[in-house]
């Protein structure tokens, strides 16, 4: 079981199962949103349970995905497609330990020019 929060803890959530080995997305959404790229990892529906819901604010990104942020730190926490069984939850909103490493950076075409990717994953 893994734990995590946003940064004031009004949303609170728990994963019921291993984490999969999670990507950094460097699209020119996930660096807007975040300030940087964004690491994630796909969690089943079934096995993730959020606590503080009513503080969650949604933001429609695009016609298939919504991205939830904490109304009141501003923490971005969930990217989610509705139509899919899983969303992407946050890497850095976990306790530790993850238990789980980067396994891919995703959307490398878009990253920003002020870093390099030299830690040898896969670039897609």
């Amino acid at each position: 079981m893994h734990t995590g929060s946003c940064l004031c803890g009004a949303i609170t959530f728990t994963v019921s199962a291993l984490l999969k080995a999670p990507d950094a997305c460097h699209c020119g959404q996930c660096r807007k949103q975040s300030g940087h790229y964004w690491a994630s990892t796909d969690v089943q529906r079934s096995d993730l349970s959020i606590s503080g819901e009513p503080n969650i604010r949604w933001y429609q990104s695009s016609p298939k995905v919504r991205r939830g942020f904490c109304a009141n730190c501003g923490s971005f926490l969930f990217w989610d497609p509705p139509q899919r069984d899983s969303m992407a939850v946050a890497m850095g909103a976990f306790d530790a330990p993850t238990d789980t490493q980067l396994h891919v950076h995703i959307f490398t075409a878009d990253k920003g020019d002020y870093y390099d990717i030299a830690d040898g994953l896969p670039q897609e």
